[in-house]
C-alpha cells in the first residue's frame, strides 16, 4: 500500500480530488487530499510545502500528485523528506530562481495555447471562458458543484522565486492530458523535455482530469507507483 498525496492547485481546495480518491482507496491506497493556504497573503510556496508536509504527518511510501500550480511547491515536499514517486499532473515545472508570474512568458505558453486553438478549431477568445478552458470535458452535476468551490488564491507565492538549486532527486513522471486546454499537450512534451529531459505521459481528459476521468487517471497512478516500485526492487 502506498500513500498517495494529492496536491491541489490554485484554490488549493482538496475538493478537486473528491473523485479520484475512493478510485486509489479502492486499488488499496491511503490518500492525502492536502488543503493549502491559498487565500493567506502571507503564504509563500515555503508555506505552502509546510501545509503538505504536516498534512503528511508521518506517513510513508509517498506518491506525490503534483496538479497544475502544485509543480511549484511538491517539488519543495520531495526535497524535504522520502519520497517514492513525484506526478506532474497538467503541472508547472518551474526552474531554479523562476517566479510563477515569469514561469508563463519563459515558457511560450500563450503561444502554444493560440496554436493549439487554432489546431482545433476553438476560436481565440475561448481563453477567456473558465468553463471552456477548465471544465469542457467535466460531467455537468460536478461542474455544478464546484460553483460552489471557489476558494481564493493569492499572488503571493507568483512572486517568489522557486527556492530549489536543483530538481530534487527523486522518481518523476509527467502526465498530460490529451484535451488540456491550458497547458496543450505538446505544450507539456516540451517544457518537460527541456527543463527535466523527460518524456511526458498522455491520459485523455483536459485540464481537470481528476474530476472527468477519475477512474482512468486512478489506474494509471497506480502504473507509474507499481513501475517505480520494480525499479526500485
Amino acid at each position: 500500500m502506498a500513500t498517495f498525496v494529492l496536491i491541489p492547485g490554485a484554490g488549493g481546495d482538496p475538493w478537486e480530488w473528491h473523485r479520484l480518491a475512493p478510485e486509489l482507496e479502492r486499488l488499496g491506497h491511503d490518500v492525502v487530499a492536502v488543503r493549502l493556504p491559498s487565500g493567506d497573503e502571507a503564504a509563500g510556496w515555503t508555506e505552502y510545502a509546510d501545509a503538505v508536509d504536516e498534512a503528511i504527518g508521518d506517513r510513508g511510501d509517498l506518491v506525490l500528485v503534483a496538479q497544475s500550480l502544485a509543480g511549484f511547491s511538491a517539488p519543495l515536499v520531495a526535497a524535504r523528506r522520502p519520497v517514492d514517486l513525484l506526478v506532474l499532473l497538467n503541472a508547472m515545472i518551474p526552474r531554479p530562481g523562476e517566479t510563477g508570474n515569469d514561469w508563463w512568458a519563459n515558457t511560450r505558453r500563450k503561444e502554444a495555447e493560440q496554436a493549439y486553438y487554432a489546431q482545433v478549431g476553438l476560436p481565440p477568445e475561448t481563453a477567456g471562458d473558465d468553463l471552456a478552458v477548465y471544465f469542457h470535458d467535466v460531467p455537468a452535476d460536478v461542474v455544478a458543484d464546484a460553483a460552489t468551490h471557489e476558494p481564493e488564491q493569492s499572488g503571493t507565492p507568483m512572486g517568489q522565486p522557486w527556492p530549489l538549486a536543483a530538481w530534487p532527486d527523486v522518481p518523476t513522471r509527467v502526465l498530460a492530458g490529451r484535451d488540456d486546454r491550458l497547458f496543450p499537450v505538446g505544450f507539456q512534451r516540451r517544457v518537460a523535455q527541456e527543463r527535466l529531459g523527460i518524456e511526458a505521459d498522455e491520459i485523455d481528459g483536459g485540464h481537470m482530469v481528476a474530476l472527468s476521468r477519475p477512474r482512468e487517471l486512478a489506474e494509471r497512478l497506480e502504473t507509474f507507483r507499481a513501475d517505480a516500485a520494480d525499479r526500485r526492487a
